[in-house]
């Protein structure tokens, strides 16, 4: 459970330098590797998510591969230790749904 919160807030300075002013790669992908070796990933894993940093730094777009892993790592956190990161302040329990009406939108 304590590195869930550890995560969690590797998370969030992911996606504060990924939506704010100044998005620099280094500290991107200081995240990127930090968040992986705090889930323990493979060997593997941490080569493939270095390679799409490089090309990320190549191209000047990040991966979608990147985003994909840091948004799959933020939806498996379950703790409420780990939310308090994000500032969520109460526990609330999200209602599920089957689909968006046309009125909604």
């Amino acid at each position: 459970m304590g590195s869930e919160v550890y995560q969690a807030q590797v998370l969030r300075a992911f996606f504060d330098t990924i939506t704010g002013t100044d998005r620099n790669l280094t500290r991107i992908y200081m995240c990127v590797i930090s968040l992986a070796k705090l889930r323990n990933e493979s060997p593997e894993k941490l080569t493939f998510l270095s390679q799409q940093m490089k090309l990320s730094k190549e191209k000047k777009t990040l991966s979608i591969d990147i985003l994909d892993y840091m948004t799959e790592a933020a939806n498996s956190l379950e703790s409420w230790q780990s939310q308090t990161a994000f500032g969520v302040t109460s526990p609330v329990k999200a209602d599920d749904f089957a689909g968006i009406s046309l009125d909604s939108l």
